[in-house]
């Protein structure tokens, strides 16, 4: 089965979304396969500055490609270490934008050996950065019941959760779970109920995936440090593609742009509480059209939220 070209999503609103000035610098901070930081740095002049991350070897060597343009940089690290690494180049409160694509590249999900599809038979492994961490089979080992349900059921939102987890455990005593399509055939076995839309193994692969490379952890660290980074007026685009991403990022920047919430009847100024806002929305949530869907299929639950530092 041939693997899908990688393909941005959402490009051209997240482009547009974070206002380039050309001569600004900002954060890519998923690289990916550079698809967001060729159009960035389209959009730059030659005194512009991108400085992109990523924490997948692959990506990291895909980024060769743009090894002789003097304004690009490329760090082998995760988006939340944003802050310590642009410390270390003195661009604390300097970065005009920052964007995030919280999504799994399609390089990624076609490789069988990185282990996140349920579709092709791999090495059970779902490590973003393969150089460290442990994989997703030596976590299955080892895991317990109550810690595998709620993996599955949180971080996943898979209703069967125990189900799945009970099987897990059951097939671990006598053969180890090492594969994708291993797991994935127990989980079809052990759902009760099929979602005509989706595969069994849907929620339960993303649930390990976002536990394994500490996700949501990842996110929230990110977003709070784009308002070290970010200058007054940058702006900060995120792309997410599930419900638990969205909902932190919508959250984030609902609580950045209200600022403090006082009890009612509590006396506060005006000037106090604008003092307290960090953010303003930019527009609403964006969301692919029905070309681009048809397309990259891939595209079809993703969302853009832009926010500007105040």
């Amino acid at each position: 089965m041939a693997g899908q070209q990688h393909q941005s999503v959402l490009l051209d609103e997240s482009i547009n979304g974070l206002a380039i000035q050309a001569d600004g610098v900002y954060v890519d901070g998923t690289f990916g396969r550079g698809g967001h930081s060729r159009a960035i740095l389209e959009a730059l002049g030659d005194k512009g500055r991108l400085i992109a991350f990523d924490r997948d070897p692959s990506a990291i060597a895909a980024a060769e490609e743009f090894a002789d343009d003097a304004r690009f940089e490329i760090v082998h690290q995760p988006f939340s270490s944003m802050v310590d690494e642009l410390a270390e180049r003195g661009l604390l409160g300097q970065v005009n934008g920052i964007l995030l694509d919280l999504g799994v590249s399609s390089p990624q999900l076609d490789d069988p050996k990185r282990g996140f599809s349920f579709l092709r038979d791999g090495p059970l492994d779902m490590r973003m950065d393969t150089t460290r961490g442990q994989s997703a089979a030596d976590w299955l080992a080892e895991a317990e019941l109550e810690e595998m349900v709620t993996v599955i059921k949180e971080f996943g939102e898979e209703k069967f959760g125990r189900r799945i987890a009970h099987a897990i455990v059951e097939t671990r005593q006598h053969t180890p779970i090492t594969r994708t399509l291993q797991l994935a055939e127990l989980i079809d076995e052990a759902v009760p109920v099929k979602d005509k839309y989706k595969h069994p193994a849907t929620r339960t692969f993303q649930g390990i995936r976002i536990f394994i490379n500490s996700e949501l952890d990842e996110v929230s660290k990110a977003l709070h440090g784009t308002l070290e980074c970010l200058a007054p007026g940058g702006r900060l685009a995120v792309i997410s593609f599930h419900s638990l991403e969205d909902r932190l990022v919508k959250r984030f920047m609902r609580e950045q742009s209200r600022g403090k919430q006082v009890p009612a009847g509590l006396p506060i100024t005006e000037d106090e509480l604008n003092a307290s806002r960090t953010m303003k929305l930019v527009g609403k949530a964006i969301k692919p059209s029905a070309s681009e869907i048809e397309r990259n299929n891939r595209a079809r639950s993703s969302v853009l939220r832009v926010a500007e530092k105040l």
